[in-house]
């Protein structure tokens, strides 16, 4: 790092021109030719975790399963770094933690960290080892994933994320399972990856995500249904 003032500003004057990692732009999602949210428009830069809340129903997971590429949206562009993506470009970038665990039950716990560093990489200087002893699992390497309780499933799934080397994270109300230890692990994992130059799209309903690093809030609303017909 530059000590020199004068290219410390340059270095952040610069900075200020970057664009966001991820940007939504009138993005929409209907199933069933009912609306489920949108149009939506939003961005989130590097080193900011946006928070988004709503009630059951507003369409919180769908977002997410559309961004990550799982559902393709009704109408709207979506951006990573300025540039338009498709479903396929964005995994590259996106890493998505969603209801589902998404281990192979017949592994152990090491083996499938390792299989799926092969499939999708991993981030530079982490191990899938070290990431077991990041999220409280040394000594489980081999219990298999079908053996381990849902808060330990829930704690591999994180490391995963955490080997993941895309820079926006996509976590789909991951204190669920968790004890307050663990929402306090998930805090610190969002919160180092933020200072790295990440971000993170947070779904939640009551544990706070990321304090106190830079973090915004995005409120979904259900939205308006078809009204009945009557004869």
């Amino acid at each position: 790092r530059s000590s020199d003032p004068a290219n410390c500003l340059s270095m952040t004057v610069s900075s200020l021109h970057l664009p966001p990692l991820l940007a939504a732009h009138s993005l929409s999602f209907a199933r069933n030719d009912e609306p489920v949210f949108g149009p939506l428009d939003f961005t989130v830069d590097a080193g900011e975790a946006l928070l988004i809340r709503g009630d059951n129903g507003a369409g919180k997971t769908t977002l997410l399963r559309v961004l990550a590429g799982l559902l393709r949206p009704d109408a709207g562009r979506i951006e990573v770094d300025g540039l338009g993506t498709d479903a396929p470009a964005r995994t590259r970038a996106l890493a998505y933690l969603g209801h589902l665990p998404a281990l192979k039950a017949d592994l152990g716990a090491l083996e499938n960290l390792e299989f799926l560093c092969g499939l999708q990489g991993r981030r530079s200087g982490q191990s899938p080892d070290a990431a077991m002893r990041i999220v409280g699992l040394d000594g489980y390497q081999e219990a298999l994933a079908r053996q381990l309780s849902a808060g330990q499933k829930k704690r591999l799934s994180l490391a995963r994320i955490w080997l993941s080397p895309a820079p926006v994270w996509l976590l789909d109300e991951p204190y669920a399972n968790l004890d307050l230890d663990g929402i306090e692990l998930v805090n610190r994992m969002v919160q180092a990856h933020l200072r790295e130059g990440g971000a993170a799209l947070v779904t939640t309903h009551g544990a706070s995500a990321a304090r106190p690093v830079r973090s915004r809030e995005l409120i979904m609303q259900r939205a308006a249904r078809r009204p009945l017909c009557h004869a």
